[in-house]
């Protein structure tokens, strides 16, 4: 009988401890939700800063619980910073082995034509970890931008359009290296090559790039535009791209240039200043760098919209058919009240 009891009481110590165990490592305590959400431990976090973000995120059910545990696993000094997904139902054991794990989710970054260097400064800082202060810092790096040969006007043709995978802590520097491998990949001995045989450095054939990208969208059209200001440059012609004097003003959304605009005095207004601008005006899509390496052969020194608002351009090749060519367009202009 006595042996009877104390197996109860045993059984019962074990259930007990079990129950324990289970409401303190097994328990589901991460909240419910829908979609996707994330913890973000900075770099040099302590546990205080963490709970704080759960709690302040709504993302734990018992703050006590998890505190307790964290303690006793040595959370504290074990805690990797990084962007952590959380799942729904996780238990305080499985989300503290992430924690320490470092397991974190890379930001799957994505970069699209972008314009100015202050607008690739604030995509990197809102999306990663280090903020805009250090990315403009490396964006006028000597050392840096030396180990590229770009200068820090060129700074937009490290960052070729694409997704990228990153960790939200890595650094600055880091991060943009790992972006630039794309670069680096692109230019190949063969289209070195061909920037070469033009007389161009591979900055500047992202520069021509970058304003033909600002012209059209139509790929196909690339080429031939391409012509154009290779025709120019070639004969030491001003550019004359309507994009530069967009760049020169802070205007992107300018639908007619006018000679208030072609008068401004910068160094990216082509109007008034012979030969490339200092870099780029924008990050330019491979189609477009494609099209300053293998241009059309023309004798076209003029293009302009065409008056049907296709997208598509009429080309000349004299100054007078030119003309006519743009009377067409700001008909076109005038007939749909665009100022």
């Amino acid at each position: 009988m006595k042996r009877k009891k104390l197996l109860i009481i045993f059984g019962v110590l074990i259930l007990a401890a079990g129950f324990w165990a289970y409401q303190r490592y097994l328990k589901p305590n991460v909240t419910s939700f829908e979609g996707t959400r994330y913890l973000y431990v900075p770099t040099g976090a302590t546990i205080n800063q963490v709970m704080d973000s759960l709690r302040h995120n709504k993302l734990i059910l018992n703050p006590e619980s998890f505190a307790a545990m964290a303690s006793s696993m040595g959370l504290d000094k074990t805690i990797q910073p990084g962007r952590y997904q959380m799942e729904p139902g996780m238990s305080n054991f499985k989300l503290i082995r992430m924690l320490r794990s470092g397991r974190q989710s890379p930001v799957k970054l994505v970069l699209n034509k972008l314009r100015t260097p202050q607008q690739i400064i604030a995509k990197l800082s809102t999306q990663l970890e280090p903020d805009s202060t250090d990315f403009a810092r490396l964006f006028q790096d000597s050392i840096f931008l030396k180990s590229y040969q770009i200068n820090a006007n060129q700074i937009q043709v490290l960052f070729m359009p694409n997704t990228y995978e990153l960790y939200w802590n890595t650094p600055a520097q880091k991060a943009v290296e790992k972006i630039a491998k794309s670069y680096v990949a692109f230019w190949n001995t063969e289209r070195k090559s061909k920037a070469a045989a033009l007389g161009l450095t591979t900055p500047q054939v992202i520069t021509v790039a970058s304003i033909i990208e600002e012209e059209t969208n139509k790929n196909d059209e690339k080429p031939r535009i391409a012509s154009v200001y290779l025709n120019r440059y070639k004969i030491g012609m001003y550019l004359g791209a309507d994009p530069t004097v967009k760049y020169a003003v802070g205007n992107f959304a300018l639908k007619r240039i006018t000679g208030e605009h072609t008068g401004v005095s910068s160094p990216y207004n082509t109007y008034l200043n012979p030969g490339l601008p200092p870099g780029p005006i924008c990050t330019p899509s491979k189609e477009s760098i494609e099209a300053v390496l293998n241009p059309e052969q023309t004798r076209y020194l003029f293009f302009c919209a065409k008056e049907d608002f296709s997208g598509y351009h009429n080309f000349a090749t004299t100054y007078a058919e030119h003309q006519k060519n743009a009377q067409r367009y700001h008909q076109a202009l005038n007939a749909r009240k665009i100022r």
